[in-house]
């Protein structure tokens, strides 16, 4: 199966300075303060995909305001709108192989229910998965280039079966029937193997190569272990996939398929996260989360040597995709100071084209924050890693509140990558932590699974440990730290201020859970295949685990609220529903606190379209400065009333 070397959803920065304890000491400085308009008008790029002859690039804009599809010049030039939808967004996929249609996909206002669709040579779009209610996802495309390979749910809402469909007529046939959650990963060029995945807790998996002409199903690992299939070799006689059995961290296996013999084949000191190879086999990429940033090593297959790429000074490259004929490789390079652009690099000439400018011209660069990683001891002694964000204008006597930053997950992770809201955060005084509390990926299995049916508890307390630490920073103002988080994030800003009420000054909550036994009860069907791992790590709300995840939902305990609270939702979300925010809100607003509700009637789980980003953020912000930045003025002028 040819598939799309597609790069990692991570933005990440190159520069990473660890520190222990406490921070260097910062001298501040003044910058110019931006708008959030400033802000979102910088454009967001994703995907990449070569056209036949290399001439052109198709990647996805959200410089209309949601993302559409455009195309670029490979070597540099305007974009040229492909669509032009103003409600729903709409991603690039691919190229085809042997022509310039492209393969696209889009959900209804972030419902999660996608389709593909295919813009044909004269410019008609038509949907090519047209299942009311179903989510088909594309596989990739066949060796010969005559069909590609897409999952759906149309059968059956639980589970994904495997199709092929022709890209002559767009007819598909059923490859394989899928009746017992298991995810199909790869398929081998000859069609003969599948890699199929079973999910046994939200980091162990088994791994099966399934032949389709015997219909024998093997299994790879020997152990439990977070096994995850990558891809087969050209000749169809290797499997490779990376493991983390017996370490702490993945590393790339192969695989025999005739003998099953397994190699250890690459090994870094953190978690090997993907790996792909080039159409013709030529390169294989590494990618390697390196401590919260993504590292690529781009490998020659025959020596496995890394090659020479091209240096971007103290900005990281973060995703790659190469051409068909491999003589083509694009790029995304940014850090968490700088939006990712997308360039191009002729591997035969050496010369590198940059495609994209994604940076607000109104905005100097200089006046962005570098994150910085830290560590600190939790209440247990267990180091927590952190992302970290210092204002310029902060420093001993210029203290700056500060907000405890929470990932999504459970089992997620806080990256060095560019972030708009933070920045914005940052940009306007406000110092921003991003915990990576314990339950996080990327530090190890033993640190990923710390979390596991103690949510609300120990990773609260890691939390609190972080608020602690920005307390001891001489450049932040201790007594107003707040702390804000999405989805899981959000169930965390609602769990401190529910159950640790007297430790943050007041709370942001975008769609957070707030009643797990609601929330896991209501799991899309087409997460049955992982429904039995979160039940495993957060608990079964069909048991007596019930009685704990009680206990821990924030809406049994409203009335334990006492600080502001800000609560952002999108009305299609089908992860957290709606009504877990209006009733939180409801239940805080009894306590006569401070609440505030935005509500978005177009968005899903999280907010794509520019013109709610805009809104949220600017709430975000404007309910900060009213709550957190508001108390340190009137202490100051209490300060000076007392010296006069």
């Amino acid at each position: 199966m040819k598939t799309k070397l597609l790069g990692l959803s991570f933005l990440l920065a190159v520069l990473s300075c660890k520190e222990n304890g406490t921070t260097k000491k910062n001298t501040a400085r003044e910058i110019k303060q931006y708008t959030i308009g400033q802000f979102m008008d910088n454009e967001a790029v994703r995907g990449g995909s070569f056209s036949e002859d290399n001439s052109k690039l198709l990647i996805s804009s959200n410089r209309s305001g949601i993302f559409n599809v455009y195309t670029v010049p490979a070597k540099g030039g305007d974009l040229t709108a492909i669509t032009k939808s103003d409600s729903t967004s709409i991603n690039a996929v691919s190229y085809f192989p042997k022509d310039d249609r492209m393969l696209l996909s889009a959900d209804g206002n972030g419902d999660e229910i996608n389709h593909l669709f295919v813009r044909e040579l004269n410019g008609d779009v038509k949907d090519i998965t047209p299942y009311k209610g179903a989510r088909s996802g594309f596989y990739g495309w066949s060796e010969n280039e005559e069909n590609l390979y897409f999952g759906s749910n149309k059968r059956n809402p639980k589970y994904f079966d495997v199709y092929k469909m022709s890209l002559k007529d767009y007819s598909s046939e059923m490859i394989y029937q899928d009746d017992s959650g298991l995810s199909l990963s790869a398929i081998s060029d000859d069609e003969k193997y599948y890699a199929l995945s079973k999910s046994l807790n939200t980091n162990d998996r088994d791994l099966f190569l399934f032949n389709n002409e015997t219909k024998e199903k093997i299994k790879v690992n020997d152990t439990q272990s977070a096994n995850s299939a990558q891809a087969f070799s050209k000749d169809n006689s290797t499997f490779y996939y990376t493991t983390d059995d017996n370490s702490e961290f993945a590393y790339l296996m192969s695989y025999n398929i005739k003998t099953g013999e397994k190699k250890m084949v690459y090994k870094k000191s953190w978690d090997i996260s993907g790996m792909g190879i080039t159409s013709k086999g030529k390169y294989i990429v590494i990618y390697i989360n390196d401590d919260g940033k993504n590292v690529i090593d781009v490998l020659d297959a025959k020596t496995m040597k890394p090659i020479e790429l091209p240096d971007f000074g103290n900005k990281s490259i973060t995703s790659v995709r190469f051409s068909n004929d491999e003589s083509w490789m694009r790029m995304y390079v940014g850090g968490s100071n700088s939006p990712s652009d997308l360039y191009s690099y002729n591997l035969n000439t050496k010369e590198k084209h940059r495609l994209t400018n994604v940076l607000n011209d109104e905005i100097n660069p200089a006046d962005l924050v570098t994150a910085k990683v830290v560590r600190y001891e939790s209440f247990d002694g267990t180091v927590i890693p952190a992302i970290y964000y210092l204002p310029h204008q902060a420093s001993a006597d210029n203290k700056v509140p500060a907000m405890v930053w929470v990932h999504g997950g459970p089992g997620g992770q806080t990256r060095q990558g560019f972030s708009s809201l933070i920045q914005y955060m940052v940009n306007h005084g406000y110092a921003v932590l991003a915990v990576n509390n314990r339950g996080s990926s990327g530090y190890g299995k033993t640190f990923f699974k710390m979390d596991d049916l103690n949510h609300g508890e120990k990773d609260l307390q890691d939390c609190v440990e972080g608020k602690n630490w920005l307390a001891k920073q001489p450049e932040i103002d201790g007594e107003h730290i707040g702390i804000i988080g999405g989805s899981y994030g959000g169930y965390m800003t609602m769990a401190a201020l529910t159950y640790a009420p007297e430790e943050f000054d007041l709370g942001v909550n975008l769609f957070g859970v707030t009643n797990w036994i609601r929330t896991l009860k209501s799991i899309p069907p087409y997460w049955e295949s992982f429904r039995k791992s979160l039940y495993l790590e957060l608990g079964d709300p069909f048991s007596k685990d019930s009685v704990r995840l009680k206990r821990i939902s924030p809406l049994f305990h409203t009335d334990k609220v006492t600080k502001p609270l800000i609560v952002l939702q999108g009305s299609q979300d089908p992860r957290v529903l709606q009504v877990e925010s209006d009733e939180i809100v409801e239940g805080v607003r009894k306590n006569g606190v401070p609440v505030e509700y935005v509500l978005f009637e177009d968005e899903g789980h999280g907010f794509v379209k520019k013109e709610n980003q805009i809104e949220a953020y600017s709430s975000i912000l404007k309910f900060l400065d009213t709550h957190l930045k508001k108390e340190v003025k009137t202490t100051e002028e209490k300060t000076e009333k007392l010296k006069s």
